[in-house]
């Protein structure tokens, strides 16, 4: 992530050394490193929707517009239920699954329906590294089945 700082800070957009953010666009964007998490623990995180900032001496927490969850691990079929839950998680939040990177393989499984350039710029980043960045195999079946639900509710299929 620090290669990418520096590429954030070519743009003009304010990074931090300490901690995993991009300000960009008045906004800012945070990155989340884990291993695991449990679904509980990631609906607070970001219905809390807070990052700190540090200037100088001084810490403040402010508001994260936007979040990128970088796993580790494979993510959970909970966790991937739940982030799929709502379009307000959607719409701004982003997951990575870099576990294949882990084995050694070039591939990272993405979730990211958010209009965040941070997260676009980081996912062109990993593809000059080499990565194939692909969305998560399941999720356009399960857009689509979600699409077709609410059809059906509405009385329009």
């Amino acid at each position: 992530l620090h290669l990418f700082k520096l590429r954030c800070s070519s743009k003009g957009w304010k990074t931090s050394e300490n901690y995993d953010w991009i300000f960009a666009d008045e906004k800012y964007h945070t990155f989340v490193w884990t291993k695991i998490i449990y679904p509980s623990t990631f609906e607070r995180i970001l219905s809390i929707g807070k990052c700190i900032v540090k200037e100088g001496l001084y810490y403040r927490v402010v508001d994260a517009a936007y979040f990128a969850w970088l796993f580790k691990n494979p993510l959970p079929k909970s966790l991937l239920d739940k982030f799929l839950s709502t379009n307000e998680i959607l719409k701004k939040t982003a997951i990575y699954d870099l576990s294949e990177i882990y084995k050694g393989k070039n591939v990272c499984l993405r979730i990211n329906e958010t209009d965040s350039q941070v997260f676009k710029e980081f996912e062109m980043f990993l593809k000059e590294l080499g990565v194939k960045v692909v969305p998560f195999p399941h999720i356009a079946s399960f857009k689509e089945g979600k699409r077709k639900k609410k059809l059906l509710v509405s009385g329009k299929a």
